[in-house]
């Protein structure tokens, strides 16, 4: 039964990317019973890290099977509260992690990650 989706965060795509059996990795198990989404700050942070043409390929090839969510004004506002949350409490994360954070708040969906620490801290972002 597919859900109403999952953002995957950029290092559930890494993880596949670099795995010698991507069938048994996150990415497909999310894959087989959700919509996958995918923000587009990791689609910079994934062709970044590309250090070659055939990786370059890999992540537009993932890119072409799942969602990818547009970062707006409304995902900077949202972006902006919780960076300002975050720096009250003096628990600041990279820039890209809230950023997503956003994306999973502005359209309610639940984040799959490899990098609990970091979510954990925004309030709000449900993560798998």
């Amino acid at each position: 039964m597919e859900s109403s989706g999952v953002l995957v965060d950029t290092s559930i795509v890494i993880d596949y990317l670099r795995s010698h059996n991507r069938a048994q990795t996150n990415f497909i198990k999310l894959f087989k019973d959700n919509r996958l989404y995918l923000s587009t700050i990791s689609v910079f942070e994934l062709l970044n890290g590309s250090t070659s043409e055939a990786k370059r390929l890999d992540v537009e090839t993932v890119c072409v099977e799942i969602n990818i969510l547009d970062f707006n004004i409304d995902t900077a506002k949202i972006a902006s509260e919780i960076y300002r949350d975050l720096r009250t409490k003096n628990q600041l994360i990279e820039f890209r992690d809230i950023l997503i954070a956003a994306s999973a708040l502005q359209y309610d969906l639940p984040l799959a990650t490899l990098n609990r620490k970091h979510f954990e801290r925004v309030n709000g972002v449900i993560i798998l």
